[in-house]
């Protein structure tokens, strides 16, 4: 599953066009979420475009490089869950998700997309 993921993330990288989900909360009230423009950020990562994928979100290549390093090692133990996968970094990232958020809405920094 973690591979399929980061293939089909790959493959958005490749192609943009490929339809995705639009935001929900964004379509509603027209504020984006902490994960607005993500897809996109990391399928560019995953392409090797880290300039773009860092103009549409910072944690982009954070989450490339996490999806990768899931999908080894989901596929070399054949766990969906590997063992050792290190949980701690989750509340970090959480909180610097919600800053980086944050600090885009008093900015009003979105791309246009």
């Amino acid at each position: 599953m973690p591979a399929t993921l980061t293939g089909a993330l790959w493959l958005k990288g490749l192609h943009p066009g490929i339809p995705g989900l639009s935001c929900p909360l964004r379509a509603l009230t027209g504020v984006p979420c902490p994960t607005c423009f993500l897809t996109r950020a990391t399928g560019a990562a995953l392409i090797g475009d880290l300039s773009g994928s860092l103009q549409w979100h910072l944690f982009g290549p954070i989450v490339a490089l996490g999806l990768v390093l899931w999908s080894v090692l989901a596929l070399q133990q054949r766990r969906l869950i590997p063992k050792g996968l290190l949980f701690w970094p989750l509340p970090v990232v959480a909180g610097g998700l919600i800053s980086y958020w944050l600090l885009r809405l008093s900015n009003n920094s979105w791309p246009s997309g």
